[in-house]
């Protein structure tokens, strides 16, 4: 199954429904969220837009109502961070990077996924993935969002503007 990981939307709707037709004209299941959606226009735009499950964790600029989440039936809300599988995969997901330790003491892990810092990031911690989709508002650095295959283990990071 393919996913897509977005973080810090901060309230872009253009550059959210490019991504999002993109992803729904190339077989992506879920979209994985790690936070900064920011508003609530926004939120619901990206349950409107996307009618598969989207795992969604809270962000530092988030001026939403948490209770917000649960109006819309695709988005499954974790709070600061979460933890879930889709197939046999295990995937941690949070905001900031400082939450990563506190994912990796659960244990298990497949892949994190993580935002926060606008800058695409891979790395390995304790055997595990660690990955940075990037900001897909584009502040700071070039809009970018990742697609991870959970069957082959393929990653890759895609540029909006090159799409």
């Amino acid at each position: 199954m393919k996913i897509a990981i977005i973080s810090d939307v901060h309230d872009n709707p253009v550059n959210l429904k490019k991504c999002l037709d993109w992803c729904a004209a190339n077989g992506v299941g879920d979209v994985v969220c790690c936070g900064d959606v920011t508003n609530s226009d926004t939120l619901k735009f990206l349950s409107e837009h996307w009618r598969g499950p989207i795992h969604l964790v809270k962000g530092n600029m988030e001026i939403y109502d948490e209770a917000e989440t649960g109006l819309y039936e695709n988005i499954r809300y974790y709070g600061r961070t979460g933890e879930f599988n889709l197939g046999d995969k295990k995937i941690g997901l949070c905001h900031e990077p400082f939450l990563i330790d506190k994912l990796l003491a659960n244990n298990g892990h497949d892949i994190i996924f993580y935002g926060h810092t606008h800058k695409p990031w891979q790395s390995k911690k304790n055997d595990v993935m660690l990955v940075n989709p990037g900001t897909l508002g584009g502040t700071f650095q070039r809009a970018t969002f990742a697609v991870w295959d959970t069957e082959s283990d393929n990653l890759e990071l895609k540029i909006l503007d090159t799409l």
